[in-house]
């Protein structure tokens, strides 16, 4: 994992957008509420089981995003996970193969901050931050999501409604105690 500022020039999403070598340290990220782990993919089965017990995930699957994976709905599902939204839930991802990136929005600098995440990345992004998906120009991952609760993926994209939605309240309370 590594972590930077997104540049926010118009172009292609699927670019680093930023420069890689001036990297963020975990310690910013974990402000914002954002955890990292490195598992290294082979034997991770136990780690992982570990991590989901410490933290009350209960269900997990496995997703690939790809353009061969998706198909004809690639093009849709790429742009709502670009979509800057938040969930009631945490994310949890943690990548099998492929890379990607998350864009994590920085409180209260409204910067964003790209997390390029590879083969061994446990990233746990939550409730109430806001944020983003996307491919990189490999344009393929395979992720195990995990869940507290039933798999769901519901996103709230940023509105007035989503700013006083009460999961980013309690997010804005809980960063601002760590602060």
């Amino acid at each position: 994992m590594r972590a930077y500022y997104f540049d926010n020039i118009p172009g292609d999403q699927r670019l680093p957008h930023g420069d890689p070598s001036k990297s963020i340290p975990l310690e910013q990220l974990q402000k914002l509420g954002v955890n990292h782990w490195y598992i290294p993919v082979e034997g991770h089965e136990g780690p992982i089981d570990a991590v989901a017990k410490e933290r009350g995930y209960k269900n997990r699957d496995m997703i690939t995003v790809s353009r061969e994976g998706l198909g004809e709905l690639y093009e849709d599902k790429m742009k709502t996970f670009f979509h800057e939204h938040m969930h009631e839930d945490e994310e949890i991802r943690y990548v099998l193969s492929g890379s990607g990136f998350f864009d994590i929005r920085e409180t209260p600098s409204e910067a964003w901050i790209r997390v390029a995440v590879a083969p061994g990345d446990l990233l746990v992004v939550p409730a109430g931050i806001y944020h983003r998906f996307t491919l990189d120009e490999a344009d393929d991952i395979k992720v195990m999501r995990l869940f507290q609760d039933e798999p769901k993926w519901v996103p709230h994209n940023r509105g007035v409604d989503t700013d006083a939605n009460p999961h980013r309240a309690e997010y804005l309370r809980a960063i601002s105690l760590s602060a």
